[in-house]
């Protein structure tokens, strides 16, 4: 069993910044391709960003590219998701996600663990 838990969200203006964090337990953190999700009201779930386990390959939907920034610690099994310039567009929960197969990381179905997500809002 995996868990993974968020922190870091919060209320922003419009071009403000955020880091989020996920911590993850339970099993070695290093084998996992580590994504980032978000999913606002009224909308499906949808990827923000991915980061394979070495950290060399990175992915992200077309909505963000430019703007966030995914990166991961392993010794400290943590994965971040820098967000610069934030649009109201970008409020959502962000939910951290963790799948030990390699399957495609755009894909929710490819995610085995889940997190509880973190609330980000961002006012015009």
């Amino acid at each position: 069993q995996v868990q993974l838990v968020e922190s870091g969200g919060g209320l922003v203006q419009a071009g403000d910044s955020l880091r989020l964090s996920c911590v993850a337990s339970g099993r070695t953190f290093s084998s996992f391709i580590m994504g980032w999700f978000r999913q606002a009201p009224g909308k499906e779930r949808e990827f923000v960003a991915a980061i394979t386990w070495s950290g060399r390959s990175t992915y992200y939907a077309d909505a963000v590219k430019g703007r966030f920034t995914i990166s991961r610690d392993n010794a400290k099994n943590t994965v971040y998701l820098r967000m610069n310039s934030l649009k109201p567009e970008d409020t959502a929960v962000y939910y951290c996600a963790a799948q030990l197969s390699s399957k495609w990381p755009g894909e929710l179905e490819s995610y085995d663990y889940w997190g509880q997500g973190t609330q980000v809002t961002v006012s015009s």
